[in-house]
């Protein structure tokens, strides 16, 4: 299952790399791709992600879960 999200300050390589290891962290995530340009992220995991913890994750990367 693949998840689309929007993260808000993301600017460098150290930024994906951040990012992507709080999203891999998470329960039953396969797979993290960062759009750097963009500011997408997409998650592929086992099955529905909790927005609560994908924003957490983010969160704790230092950056912030653009709220669809």
């Amino acid at each position: 299952m693949e998840s689309k999200y929007q993260v808000l300050g993301m600017t460098c390589g150290h930024c994906v790399a951040a990012v992507t290891m709080e999203l891999s962290l998470l329960k039953g995530v396969s797979a993290v791709d960062v759009d750097l340009e963009s500011g997408s992220v997409t998650v592929t995991s086992e099955s529905d992600l909790d927005d609560s913890q994908v924003a957490a994750a983010i969160d704790e990367a230092g950056y912030e879960l653009v709220k669809n």
